[in-house]
C-alpha cells in the first residue's frame, strides 16, 4: 500500500510531506544516529556476531552449526538486491534537506539496520542463557532501530515513509529467518543424527 501510494503520488504523499517538515531539524546527533544504518557500521557488527555464534556452535558439537550463521549472511545479501531494484523503479525524490535526486524509497539504511541487528539478535539468542540477556539483546536490537530511523528522518535524509516501508520489508524478511531457524532447531532436536553420533 505505502509503495502504491509513493508511486501514484497518493493522499499519503501530503500526510508524509507534512510529518518530514514538522520533524527535519538536521544536526550532529541526528547524522550520527543515521550513521548506524551504515553498511560501513551495521555489517561489521552482524559478521562479528556470525564469526562468535560459528565458533560456539562448532566447539560445543552443534549438528549444522554453520546454519544459522550461513541463513544470516544470506539475508543480509539480499538486502541490496530487493532494496536497490525498488530504488530505480520508484525513483522517489528526497527531502529539501538533501542534494536533488532520486532513489530515496525505500530507505537503504532502515533495510541495512533492520537486517543486520535483528539477524545478529536471532542466531544470538539461543546462545544467550537468561531470559534478562535475550530480553535485553531484542531491546538493544529495536533501540538501535529506532535509532536509525529517527535520524534519518530528524537530519532529512529520508521521508518518513520511506522509513516505514523499510520496516515492512525488514519485518518480513527477519520473521522468515525466524520460521527458518525455528525450522531447522526442531529438525534437529527431533532426532536427526548428528556428524558425531553416525547413522540412528
Amino acid at each position: 500500500m505505502i509503495t502504491w501510494q509513493v508511486a501514484a503520488d497518493g493522499p499519503l504523499l501530503r500526510l508524509d510531506t507534512r510529518l518530514s517538515s514538522a520533524l527535519v531539524h538536521p544536526d550532529r546527533i541526528s547524522e550520527l544516529l543515521a550513521d548506524l544504518g551504515n553498511i560501513q557500521v551495521a555489517v561489521p557488527v552482524l559478521v562479528v556476531v556470525l564469526v562468535h555464534v560459528g565458533r560456539r556452535g562448532r566447539a560445543t558439537g552443534t549438528h549444522r552449526w554453520w546454519l544459522p550463521p550461513l541463513a544470516a549472511a544470506v539475508l543480509m545479501a539480499l538486502v541490496p538486491a530487493i532494496v536497490v531494484p525498488l530504488k530505480e523503479l520508484i525513483a522517489r525524490g528526497g527531502t529539501p534537506a538533501v542534494p536533488p535526486g532520486t532513489g530515496y524509497y525505500p530507505s537503504g539504511h532502515t533495510a541495512t539496520a533492520m537486517i543486520a541487528y535483528g539477524s545478529a539478535t536471532l542466531v544470538l539468542l539461543p546462545w544467550l542463557r537468561t531470559s534478562y540477556a535475550r530480553r535485553g539483546a531484542v531491546i538493544a536490537c529495536a533501540l538501535l532501530v529506532a535509532c536509525v530511523s529517527f535520524g534519518l528522518v530528524r537530519r532529512g535524509y529520508h521521508w518518513p515513509l520511506d522509513v516505514v516501508a523499510s520496516w515492512c520489508l525488514g519485518t518480513v524478511l527477519l520473521t522468515s529467518l525466524r520460521l527458518f531457524l525455528s525450522r531447522s532447531s526442531r529438525r534437529t532436536s527431533s532426532g536427526t543424527p548428528s556428524s558425531s553420533s553416525g547413522p540412528s
